[in-house]
């Protein structure tokens, strides 16, 4: 059984420490079973996309602005999600096995975005222990090519070349890593450590780690980062607040969100943070100046993901037990469209141009696949 299915159990708050490790002031590690732990098996070549009309405006205003989305099978034990603008590609993971149960696949897939095809599907290598290094997390790398992706039932972080798939190296003693993030503009990447309440920075360049932000008891999972300042931000889904770690602060802050927060997202000036609770469905609004819960919006039951346009702002929030997508308006703070997917969305991705990418645990392709939903947002949000 998941933490998805069961009750949350919390830790008491411990005090907070912090390692430096070669250039930056902060730290991170972390341990634990993943909160979302995936039911996945092998990749298989998607089928014909199916197309429909899966929006539910919640006012008649709404309505001339209907998405459109497009749904197609494209393997079992979907995960997350990255778009490359430089090669125009989503990366996707994919890994099959429920804890306690080992990992019996697992597949890095390059997906064509426009047909929702399979380009390339990339098997990870084995761990020290002859387990495969499963693939749950994932961000790219554009500046130097590069994909990464958390090992989170082998504690490491692995890098894979974006021109063809073939793996790179592995980055240990991530103890149970969940989310990758790549801060382009400072050659870092950031990952969450769920196992030991940790942040842990590497270098993008060389892959050698530079930095861990270590919080006890708590459990990081989502993560974001402000390209602007360097600041890090996880969602701390044991004791419902964000964890931000700025380059050169002697402790991370603590700031307080929802109930159990499982994904974080920033808007594009920085200054507000979103976090997807799960605990009550809700999406809560973070004002990182008064460093305060700002505003809280009902989405749908299990939100699990969260992700900006950074364009219009607008902030999409997956609702796993609801089946939906919830886009949210900043200025008024109030959902207006809600898109319906597949059975168990668990990961929203959202471009530039407004196309948000949603993977499923549905398992309701033809062959059990689940499957990827490609958004199109109406106008009005772009």
């Amino acid at each position: 059984m998941s933490l998805l299915d069961r009750p949350v159990l919390r830790a008491s708050a411990g005090a907070v420490s912090l390692v430096a490790v070669g250039a930056l002031v902060l730290t991170a590690p972390a341990t634990a079973a993943d909160v979302t732990a995936a039911t996945t098996s092998t990749v298989t070549a998607p089928h014909a996309a199916t197309v429909r009309t899966a929006t539910t405006p919640t006012t008649p205003a709404t309505a001339a602005r209907a998405t459109s989305s497009v749904s197609a099978p494209l393997a079992r034990g979907l995960y997350q999600s990255a778009y490359s603008e430089r090669n125009d590609v989503l990366w996707a993971t994919a890994a099959v096995g429920q804890p306690p149960a080992p990992v019996t696949g697992a597949r890095l897939v390059k997906v064509d975005p426009d047909t929702l095809e399979v380009v390339s599907s990339h098997a990870p290598p084995l761990d020290a222990t002859g387990q495969i290094q499963a693939a749950y997390g994932i961000d790219v790398d554009d500046e130097h090519n590069t994909v990464w992706v958390t090992d989170t039932r082998s504690h490491s972080v692995s890098v894979y070349s974006q021109r063809d798939g073939r793996h790179l190296a592995t980055l240990p003693d991530v103890p149970h890593p969940r989310e990758v993030v790549v801060d382009e503009a400072r050659d870092t990447v950031w990952a969450t450590a769920f196992g030991d309440g940790s942040l842990v920075a590497f270098d993008s360049r060389t892959f050698e780690e530079t930095g861990r932000v270590t919080v006890p008891g708590a459990g990081p999972t989502g993560l974001a980062v402000n390209e602007r300042t360097g600041a890090a931000y996880a969602a701390d889904f044991t004791h419902d607040r964000i964890i931000e770690a700025v380059p050169g602060a002697a402790v991370p802050r603590l700031i307080p969100t929802g109930d159990g927060p499982l994904s974080v997202a920033l808007s594009a000036d920085g200054r507000t943070a979103y976090t997807a609770d799960q605990g009550t469905g809700t999406l809560s609004v973070v004002g990182l100046r008064e460093g305060a819960v700002v505003a809280t919006v009902p989405t749908g039951a299990g939100a699990k993901s969260v992700a900006v346009h950074p364009r219009s702002g607008r902030v999409l929030v997956v609702n796993r037990l609801a089946g939906s997508v919830s886009v949210v308006d900043p200025r008024t703070r109030a959902v207006v469209e809600t898109v319906t997917t597949a059975a168990l969305p668990n990961h929203v991705q959202v471009t530039n141009d407004g196309t948000a990418y949603v993977l499923d645990k549905s398992a309701s392709g033809p062959a059990g696949e689940d499957l990827i939903t490609r958004v199109r947002l109406g106008a009005s949000h772009r």
